[in-house]
Parts: C-alpha cells; sequence; structure tokens
C-alpha cells in the first residue's frame, strides 16, 4: 500500500501512552511519534507500569517495527541556553525524557536545539553538549536511546540550523547520537529542495557536511514560508511552497526511502491526517 515506506504521524497518547499504538494503526501508520507526557508544561506524572506494559505488549501485535517509533521533546525545555534555573530545568526534563523512553523501549528522542540567547553559536553548543552530556548521566534508565537531533528553521539566535552546526554537534557528543531531518526547516533556513535538482543537491551537501549514516528520521512537512524565511509553519504535503515536485524527489532519494517518515502536519479546513497521508502516498505510488 505504501511503497514499503515507514510512515506516519505525531499520534495522541490521550488517555494512556497505549492508545498511541491504536491511533496509529488506525490511521495506517506504519511508524509515529509521541509526546510521552504533556509537552507544554515542565511537571511530568512518572509512567504508569501497567500501561508501559500494556503499550509494549500493542506494539509487538501491532506490525510496526520498534525502531520506526521516537518519542519528541516538549516544548518549554532550551538547552543550548544560558546558564541559570531554566537551563537546569531543561536538562532535568531531558533526562527524565531519556528515562522514560528507555521504559517504553523506544529507540529514538528527537529533541527542538534550542536558543543561545545571544550568546553565540559557539556558547550554545557548548550547553547543547553539556546538557546531553548530563542527561545521559542522570538517566540511568535510559537503556539505548538515541538523540536525535533536529534542525531548525534558521531562526535568530537558534543552534542547528544548518548542516555543519549537526555535525559540529555530534563530534562533540561522540556515540549514541544521530539525526532528525524536517524537511519545512531545511527549506525555511534556505536550502533549495523544490526540484528534482535541488533535492540531489541538498541531500549531496547533508552527505558531505554530516553523512547519512546519521540521518535516522524524517519529518516531512511542507513550508507555509517561502524559501529562506526562517519561519517555523508547517503545512500540508504539497499545498506549501516546497511542493509536490520536491517532496516527491525527497522522499524517493536512496537515503530517505529506508528511514521512518513522519508527517506533523497541521489538522484544518483544508485536509486532515488521512488526506495527508493520501497526499503522501500519491508522491510514492
Amino acid at each position: 500500500m505504501n511503497g514499503g515506506y515507514k510512515v506516519g504521524f505525531h499520534v495522541s497518547i490521550a488517555g494512556g501512552i497505549s492508545n498511541s499504538v491504536d491511533n496509529a494503526k488506525g490511521m495506517g501508520c506504519s511508524a509515529f511519534q509521541i509526546f510521552s507526557r504533556n509537552p507544554r508544561g515542565w511537571a511530568a506524572k512518572p509512567l504508569d507500569a501497567g500501561d508501559v506494559a500494556t503499550f509494549k505488549q500493542k506494539l509487538a501485535a501491532s506490525g510496526i517495527d520498534r525502531d520506526s517509533i521516537a518519542v519528541h521533546m516538549p516544548y518549554l525545555p532550551n538547552l543550548s541556553g544560558p546558564p541559570g534555573e531554566n537551563y537546569m530545568k531543561s536538562v532535568a526534563t531531558l533526562a527524565g525524557e531519556l528515562e522514560r523512553s528507555g521504559e517504553l523501549g523506544i529507540p529514538f528522542l528527537v529533541i527542538h536545539l534550542g536558543s543561545h540567547k545571544d550568546k553565540g553559536v559557539s556558547a550554545g553548543i557548548d550547553q547543547l553538549v553539556g546538557a546531553i552530556q548530563t542527561a545521559r548521566d542522570k538517566a540511568k534508565k535510559r537503556g539505548q536511546v538515541m538523540v536525535l537531533l533536529e534542525n531548525n528553521a534558521g531562526q535568530k539566535n537558534n543552534v542547528g540550523g544548518n548542516f555543519q552546526e549537526l555535525r559540529t554537534i555530534l563530534d562533540r557528543l561522540g556515540v549514541n547520537a544521530g539525526v532528525c531531518i524536517d524537511t519545512c526547516h531545511v527549506f525555511a533556513s534556505g536550502y533549495d529542495i523544490r526540484t528534482a535538482e535541488g533535492v540531489e543537491k541538498t541531500l549531496a551537501e547533508f552527505d558531505k557536511a554530516v553523512g547519512f549514516k546519521e540521518l535516522r528520521m524524517i519529518h516531512l512537512n511542507d513550508s507555509k514560508g517561502e524559501l529562506g524565511c526562517n519561519l517555523d509553519r508547517h503545512d500540508h504535503i504539497g499545498l506549501g511552497y516546497i511542493g509536490k515536485g520536491g517532496l516527491s524527489a525527497f522522499v524517493h532519494h536512496k537515503a530517505v526511502k529506508k528511514l521512518p517518515i513522519i508527517m506533523e502536519t497541521p489538522i484544518d479546513g483544508r485536509r486532515d491526517d488521512a488526506g495527508n497521508l493520501k497526499a503522501f502516498l500519491e508522491l510514492v505510488t
């Protein structure tokens, strides 16, 4: 049905994390992403042991590969920020999410890299690397959870808006770190992926700077903003400024076809998740 692709959405955990498997299966997903808790607050309730067990049972029966699932960090942490209370809370949240991902048996934790708050990219990277290393040390139950660095849209003061910065961070972190490419963010940060030629050039740049072996997951989103706009505004597949041609070339690239693909597209009057899955299937069939 989906051409062998592992594809899906960020799905709800309302009523219990185990419900995410039902939600994903109900939408026809072969990959999915979740928050492990409320993403808009600092406080997090401990995972319920029964819910964790049910999640694992449902996942084992679902046919969805465990390596096609990710947890996404909450919104509030700023891992590249200057020292202070907010930074300490951000590190503690990361440690908590590493542990929660480990408890659930989910191998990937996608993180936003954050803002250096006018302190400079070098200072921001120092803070980010320190945050991840400290969180790893604190998260004793994290197992083999891999942190995935998500590229950003090139917003002012943000860390990780270009491929070279991602490589620099990976070099500092060493093992058990990888990259999640977001197509909207790539385009908004100035990489032109509207055509097959542009996709080939952009991914060749990525391979030279970072290396395809580091690429573990794709966030497939069109862009409501134009090339180089630095706006993190996702649009429906094929309805934004990247368009069908660029996104089709992207998902057909040999380095992308084998990876889990997660759509973080809007739900509005123009289209819902089912409509975006249909649009994706039209790209690959």
